[in-house]
């Protein structure tokens, strides 16, 4: 890992992240977030300061090492007790059923190998528990589908893997997931309309 993903990257990624319009987003995500927490691609810990108050405790991971220092920082400010793990999510060292939710937020674009890692996330899930996911993903209009293909390349460069041509909800099914619920918008005032198409929703392992 380079100069520009360890330490460039986590800048820009947590410059944009933390604006207004992201906030109100994750409050609106992790209002379903229950009992023992998994944090898949926690970055620099932007969604500390929106997980509901009964929230004591959450195991976080994220494969980038330079987000770490902003993490900190917020880690001591939120209060939670908060276990980091610098690890990426195809393989997790936790039990089988040993989590009540697994959280998401804009993680799943820029996972190498999204299948290995979804597959995880539903072995580490209690049969009752949920994924609770935001992700940004492969739009509804054609020309837009069109646009992220191709630029999707170059953005997996300057975004450090992040893909814009996933469909979301597709690979979560796909993975053994049944999706409890789905909410499908538009982002205003996202890194780029290419990234605006969102997907939000809560999917249980089956």
């Amino acid at each position: 890992m380079g100069i520009y993903e360890r330490r460039i990257f986590p800048f820009i990624l947590d410059k944009q992240m933390n604006k207004d319009n992201y906030k109100h987003e994750r409050d609106s995500t992790l209002s379903n977030a229950t009992g023992r927490i998994l944090e898949i691609g926690f970055g620099t810990g932007l969604n500390l300061p929106h997980y509901p108050k009964h929230i004591k405790k959450i195991v976080a991971l994220d494969i980038n090492p330079g987000m770490n220092v902003k993490a900190q920082k917020r880690m001591l400010e939120s209060g939670l007790n908060v276990e980091y793990h610098c690890l990426n999510s195809e393989m997790l060292p936790f039990e089988t059923s040993s989590f009540d939710s697994v959280i998401s937020t804009w993680t799943l674009c820029s996972i190498a190998d999204l299948n290995s890692a979804l597959s995880e996330i539903h072995r580490v899930l209690k049969p009752t528990g949920k994924f609770v996911f935001l992700e940004h993903g492969l739009a509804e209009e054609p020309g837009m589908q069109k646009l992220q293909y191709w630029m999707t390349p170059v953005q997996k460069i300057v975004g450090c893997g992040c893909h814009l041509n996933r469909k979301i909800d597709e690979l979560i099914r796909q993975a053994g997931f049944q999706i409890e619920n789905l909410e499908r918008f538009i982002m205003d005032g996202a890194s780029t309309p290419l990234a605006s198409s969102m997907y939000r929703g809560v999917a249980n392992p089956v």
